[in-house]
């Protein structure tokens, strides 16, 4: 499959499993209830923080296999290779697997706060979340194997596959048969032994074949040459499962397990503001590297400029108007208007802050581009050393609302003290036009926009009404954002110009 098609199949998955883990959510609350959803969210963080485990080694099995195919490692050695990389991934599946396992009981009884639900179904859900952890954690090897085979558009297809029948397939169940949460969890699990069974399978499908009669010894040497290569990968994904797992952990001790459902659903819809970027980020990153190799200065800065642009008009206006219509947008999907009212608030700080942190990320790709991370680094680390403080402090001080608002307030204070250092050591003279012009100059009408639109466009009853008014509301802001922005006129000035031509012909 050509590399296009590999992309567009990437997208249209990632998009796809985004899209139903979202829309899919107020059919659990309904069935499960906000106290059983929330074990649903603990669940989430802790696949998060089991990746901690990774150590760069899920990007090394893509990486290794695709130096194979290039030609880089014998067949022989790849295997090896593979194998002992087999090896490290089940004896970190079983430890973290087992310990979690034999934390169900403590966990159940001290950290979570359950008022309607058993003690033991929390304890026994909690039970199958390690045994359905270790086994996602090992189906990251036999990912990591399939993309460096380049099989992208097979696994996308598998990948849109189990999610929907992770997430659409249990709502027979909850529906039908038992809405309490051990029934949700062991339905889980039953989708994880197949997930890990077929990757499996196809996995092993393309390995190179072994000569008849030859026996690869298994050894850990082959991992010591790809280790740095990890350690380097690890820190990075570290400092994110950091920064977007704390707050999720700290209050998953200090809320009631309803409150931090609503929390969960807050910050599950705040997370499509950064989704409208991802797409961007991925084009321009490889795209930045070859205008720096190809020594095209104006081209990559271009490229830097009119790409900053696009985001903050997409997700500036993806933020500002999950901020200011969080209430009905909350309501219209869920048709809870107690659950909107609790988790609106949150949602509007959350939003912000994700705005602002994928318009922040731009720095890192021009670092990327020039091949220096050392700020980069540098950067993340005191991020998460204000960051982690901060929302421990302020959501036990607060809870949710004190989480999102150190959550957007360090956003803030990073994007304003700390890019203007990157930009200064790698674009001298950058700073103040790419701030000026290509940020501030779309936000501040972006969220004018929106404050207009929110204050004097006609409400009216029902949820079908309030979506229109909430797509106009976008729609407003989103033409506000575009046409302040000048990588946007741009492309509307050819038609502009050609629209008279036309006209008098």
């Amino acid at each position: 499959m050509s590399l296009r098609r590999n992309i567009a199949a990437n997208y249209a998955s990632q998009l796809y499993v985004t899209a139903i883990g979202i829309l899919i959510v107020p059919l659990y609350i309904r069935h499960m209830g906000a106290e059983a959803y929330g074990l649903v969210g603990f669940f989430a963080m802790l696949q998060a923080w089991f990746n901690l485990l990774d150590v760069g080694l899920s990007p090394t099995v893509a990486r290794e296999t695709a130096r194979f195919r290039g030609g880089a490692l014998t067949a022989p050695a790849y295997r090896q290779l593979v194998q002992a990389l087999e090896g490290l991934f089940l004896a970190i599946a079983l430890v973290g697997g087992v310990a979690l396992f034999l934390s169900s009981e403590p966990i159940a009884v001290r950290w979570l706060q359950a008022s309607t639900l058993s003690n033991d179904d929390v304890r026994q859900s909690l039970q199958f979340m390690a045994l359905i952890v270790a086994m996602r954690w090992m189906c990251g090897l036999y990912r990591g194997e399939i993309s460096g085979s380049e099989r992208l558009g097979w696994l996308s297809g598998f990948n849109a596959a189990i999610a929907t029948l992770r997430f659409v397939g249990v709502l027979p169940l909850l529906m039908l048969v038992s809405h309490r949460p051990t029934a949700f969890f062991a339905y889980q699990l039953a989708v994880a032994v197949i997930e890990i069974l077929v990757l499996k399978w196809y996995a092993g499908h393309l390995l190179p074949a072994v000569p008849d009669g030859e026996v690869l010894p298994w050894a850990w040497a082959p991992l010591k040459p790809v280790l740095a290569f990890s350690m380097s990968v690890a820190f990075t994904s570290t400092v994110w499962v950091l920064v977007t797992q704390t707050d999720k952990l700290v209050l998953s001790k200090l809320l009631p397990l309803a409150e931090y459902g609503n929390f969960t659903l807050a910050v599950l819809v705040a997370s499509g503001v950064t989704i409208v970027s991802g797409p961007v980020s991925a084009a321009l990153m490889p795209r930045m590297a070859r205008l720096e190799a190809q020594g095209d200065h104006a081209g990559l800065i271009d490229a830097y400029r009119r790409s900053t642009q696009l985001v903050a008009v997409l997700a500036g206006t993806a933020a500002v108007t999950a901020a200011l219509f969080a209430e009905p947008l909350l309501w219209v999907w869920t048709g809870d208007r107690t659950l909107a009212a609790a988790a609106a608030p949150i949602l509007a700080l959350y939003a912000l802050g994700n705005g602002i942190l994928a318009v922040a990320a731009f720095p890192y790709y021009l670092q990327y581009a020039k091949g220096n991370l050392r700020l980069h680094l540098i950067g993340n680390a005191v991020f998460v050393v204000v960051l982690v403080p901060s929302i421990v402090w302020a959501a036990s001080q607060h809870g949710s609302i004190g989480a999102g608002y150190a959550w957007l307030a360090v956003n803030v204070v990073s994007f304003f003290a700390w890019l203007p250092l990157v930009h200064h050591k790698f674009e001298p003279g950058l700073n103040g036009r790419w701030y000026g012009e290509d940020v501030l100059a779309i936000l501040l009408p972006v969220c004018v926009a929106g404050y207009l639109a929110n204050l004097l466009l006609p409400r009216a009853d029902g949820r079908a009404a309030q979506f229109a008014w909430i797509l106009a509301g976008g729609a407003i802001t989103f033409a506000a954002g575009a046409l302040a922005s000048s990588a946007f006129r741009s492309h509307l000035k050819p038609r502009a110009v050609a629209a008279p031509g036309r006209e008098s012909n």
